[in-house]
């Protein structure tokens, strides 16, 4: 609807001036209050390593690549909380979930799929691509075959390995031309003080186009992040490990 005629049908309430009316349009507001998004993978041969001081990491024997993290949009944290999700909203995903946005803690594959629901699905709910929780998990899934980092890593010569390392440089020169150069690759350090590869963020806008900035979604909301991640990106300078997956010892890939 556009403003002119929202302003002839306001105008046809009894009473209700010019002013008022345009008080009322004035005070519309975009149903989203984000405008980027991040789409989060991570790399389960390094994901347990991130979690020394937690049990029951495991990464299932049929887990062999990059599984989903998150699909976060920014600044915005559990913008409706009264909105559940149930396992009949999954139950004909449950197959690709299981395998592509698995929970790496033991027994928690529903537990972390409401979680990501809640915190963050519910935000992503005013797009309306991803109003429900069955259309949110659609989406991430479909954006997780779009991104097969497994493939564009594997196509430069980039593999899993305890001896060779590789530079940030040729990692993000690497995804570049399919993630933009807006992505950001995350690391951890291990008992060795080794840098491990273990997320990489891909920033979107709200039609899913990539490049979405951190200083766009600035202009929207002056606040700073709700959540710090435990992570931090890959140093320039130093060596960056990406581990084999390790199913029988996650916590210790290249020990």
């Amino acid at each position: 609807m556009t403003t002119s005629i929202l302003l002839l049908i306001l105008l046809s309430v009894p009473a209700l001036s010019i002013e008022h009316a345009s008080m009322f349009i004035l005070k519309e507001k975009p149903l989203c209050r984000w405008e980027c998004m991040n789409f989060a993978l991570q790399w389960p041969g390094a994901f347990c390593v991130s979690l020394k001081n937690i049990s029951g990491c495991v990464v299932p024997q049929h887990v062999q690549n990059w599984t989903i993290h998150g699909l976060w949009p920014m600044h915005v944290d559990k913008c409706c909380e009264c909105w559940p999700i149930f396992n009949s909203d999954l139950e004909e995903l449950e197959p690709e979930l299981t395998q592509l946005w698995p929970s790496l803690i033991k027994g928690r594959n529903f537990t972390f799929w409401r979680n990501e629901w809640i915190k963050h699905g519910s935000c992503a709910a005013c797009k309306e691509g991803m109003n429900s929780p069955t259309r949110y998990f659609q989406t991430s899934l479909k954006l997780r075959r779009r991104f097969n980092i497994d493939e564009i890593l594997r196509n430069s010569g980039i593999e899993p390995s305890c001896i060779n390392s590789y530079k940030s440089d040729d990692l993000r020169k690497a995804l570049a031309p399919i993630l933009s150069d807006m992505h950001e690759i995350q690391c951890v350090t291990d008992d060795k003080e080794r840098e491990v590869l273990v997320q990489v963020k891909i920033p979107l806008y709200l039609n899913f186009t990539l490049g979405c900035h951190q200083h766009d979604q600035d202009s929207v909301l002056s606040s700073p992040p709700l959540t710090k991640s435990p992570l931090r990106p890959c140093p320039t300078h130093s060596p960056i490990f990406y581990f084999p997956i390790k199913h029988e010892d996650p916590y210790h890939p290249c020990a």
